[in-house]
């Protein structure tokens, strides 16, 4: 008798705890607020109508003039290695060796350095290097060192507003 008492209540503790998680999962709140606002990840699915369309040019200009902007204050031999890497890029683009969910990020990644969004690019880097490192560890690299060389560059909207103070700046020294 004292076996068939622990035995019900050894299940009874079970279903408690095999019934808990399912109701405290925040899964059904996450995915509508990926939806609401798509992450960089989840945009490839939901955003723009060219599925895997992306000309190489709209990717490869940008990357180039971001590295042409570069060159001023980053060394010649890191500005020549992200430019051959680019270039593997665009031979592997041209070749048809990247898969349209790789054009995609690599053009959500162009979009988010282009607006100077360095950790949605960082991010969309990071995912691309998790989902497909065969196919983009030859040139991802030379495109992660451009995103943190741009970063580092200084902007141009503070650089103007900091031209604007040095000329506020002698005008009360007058007096």
């Amino acid at each position: 008798p004292p076996v068939p008492a622990s035995a019900p209540a050894a299940s009874a503790a079970l279903p408690p705890r095999a019934l808990g998680p399912p109701p405290l999962g925040p899964v059904s709140p996450a995915p509508r607020a990926e939806s609401g606002k798509p992450s960089a990840a989840a945009c490839l699915e939901e955003c723009g109508p060219e599925e895997g369309s992306v000309p190489a040019d709209a990717v490869l200009a940008p990357l180039r003039e971001a590295l042409d902007a570069c060159r001023p204050t980053v060394q010649k031999q890191v500005c020549d290695d992200i430019g051959r890497r680019l270039t593997v890029l665009g031979d592997a683009w041209a070749q048809g060796k990247l898969s349209a969910p790789v054009r995609k990020r690599m053009s959500l990644l162009v979009q988010e350095l282009q607006r100077q969004h360095w950790d949605a690019a960082d991010e969309i880097h990071r995912s691309l290097m998790v989902d497909h490192v065969n196919e983009v560890s030859q040139w991802l690299v030379g495109v992660k060192r451009l995103i943190a060389e741009s970063r580092s560059l200084p902007a141009a909207e503070p650089a103007a507003a900091t031209d604007g103070s040095a000329q506020a700046g002698p005008g009360p020294e007058d007096p």
